[in-house]
């Protein structure tokens, strides 16, 4: 058995227990990068809220490959109509220059600033300088070859999908329709918040976690934390271990939407000898839990539809890296930017929608300070997720970083609860990670 193999080996069959060299081995996530992110898997790059205007465009990742999500003119086609939303590499196909630096704005077309080769907003070669090269007298001198075709040449182009405002793309144009790899159960979670509705930009918030990605995959997936790290949510009710919940995973177990409904909190059994309940803490300006009830919270039960539901928190998260927020008022999405084996990147969009009032888009503002690098809720998360990567880091007597989580909370299958005391999300989302991988 070589380092890496003994880095990365599973003590139990299950997913219960996760080598620490899942989280430290750099060859390891390399072959993550081209198994979860460039094949087989969507990418989310962004919102058509971003780029409301023919050519406006947005740099964006999957995986760490930068791409350019550009608005191109809609078309029709014998398949219907194209959405003209591209998605392509920005990496130039002449010398391989990353030639758009700016993280957004408008173009006609994208010109390389190193030799000029322009193209078009869906990725196509237009032209560059001296293609038939240069006559001098009624020689021609240089050009590229005879041969040299402009449609052979062009950016490398991603597949898109378009699902109510969200944009998500692919490398693998063999890649399943987004419909089918969401999954029936993850699906009404995400029409609830997003279809028939415009979204409205409200800004962002960005910040770099020195941690491996899948941490903060498995942190949203992990309701077993939130009453008990985050003074917030505890002593105001907003997640806590005595709240109805409910755990959904698709059926390959790799997406989850964690469901719940807000308490007025107070102590209670979960409270007892909990750190970060604070009895006595009130609030400066109320305002910050002006929580207003909204008509598309309650939706049939996907479960029962003879049953309504009215969460006010669902957690959604779409592998590898996205995850969808809804905290009351507070609407967001999450991308997560992996960036080598021990950090990555963290990009917050907060969003509204076109028809909310102006007291309602100030609501969603001031709720969106529980989130974010400073956020009084998810400050949290990310100095844990450093202090997770330090301890698996630390290497033992042999050079290795060995040893292994333990996610056992609620058993060790990965099945869906009605309530929080689990950690079956994580070992599920675990499940499917060994079985891609082939670990």
């Amino acid at each position: 058995m070589n380092a890496v193999e003994k880095t990365v080996h599973w003590s139990t069959q299950d997913s219960s227990r996760i080598p620490f060299g899942v989280y430290t081995d750099a060859d390891l996530h390399a072959r993550e990068l081209n198994q979860l992110f460039y094949k087989n898997h969507w990418g989310y790059v962004g919102l058509l809220a971003e780029i409301p205007k023919l050519g406006d465009f947005k740099l964006s990742w999957v995986g760490e490959r930068q791409v350019i999500m550009v608005r191109d003119n809609v078309k029709a086609s014998d398949a219907g109509v194209d959405h003209g939303i591209r998605v392509v590499e920005n990496r130039c196909a002449h010398r391989g220059v990353r030639f758009c630096q700016e993280s957004h704005g408008n173009r006609r077309s994208f010109v390389c600033p190193y030799h000029q080769w322009a193209y078009k907003l869906n990725g196509d070669l237009g032209g560059l300088p001296f293609k038939d090269g240069v006559k001098e007298g009624d020689e021609v001198n240089g050009g590229m070859p005879a041969d040299f075709d402009l449609k052979a040449h062009g950016l490398t182009k991603l597949k898109v999908a378009v699902l109510h405002g969200l944009v998500f793309a692919s490398f693998d144009t063999t890649v399943e329709s987004i419909e089918d790899y969401l999954g029936p159960n993850v699906m009404p979670w995400i029409n609830r918040i997003f279809k028939n509705k415009k979204l409205t930009l409200l800004g962002y918030n960005r910040q770099h976690i020195p941690g491996n990605w899948k941490l903060m995959m498995e942190n949203i997936k992990d309701p077993y934390h939130p009453g008990l790290l985050h003074t917030w949510f505890v002593t105001f009710g907003l997640w806590r271990a005595d709240q109805k919940s409910r755990m959904v995973m698709d059926n390959k177990g790799r997406h989850a939407v964690m469901i719940s409904r807000r308490n007025q909190g107070g102590q209670s059994q979960v409270t007892q000898g909990v750190s970060s309940f604070k009895a006595n803490m009130t609030l400066h300006d109320d305002r910050l839990l002006d929580v207003v009830p909204e008509p598309w919270w309650t939706i049939n039960d996907p479960s029962d539809l003879s049953q309504s539901i009215t969460p006010t928190v669902t957690m959604i998260t779409l592998f590898p890296g996205l995850i969808i927020q809804q905290q009351v008022n507070s609407l967001s999405t999450r991308h997560i930017i992996p960036r080598g084996h021990d950090g990555f990147d963290f990009v917050w969009t907060h969003f509204g929608f076109e028809d909310d009032t102006p007291e309602m888009t100030t609501r969603r503002l001031r709720q969106s300070n529980l989130f974010g690098p400073a956020g009084f809720v998810s400050a949290d998360d990310g100095e844990v997720i450093e202090m997770s990567q330090d301890g698996f880091q630390q290497k033992n007597s042999d050079g290795l970083s060995q040893g292994e989580t333990l996610v056992e909370l609620g058993g060790r299958d990965c099945e869906m609860t009605e309530h929080m005391v689990t950690e079956s999300l994580i070992r599920s989302m675990y499940a499917y990670w060994k079985k891609v991988m082939k670990v």
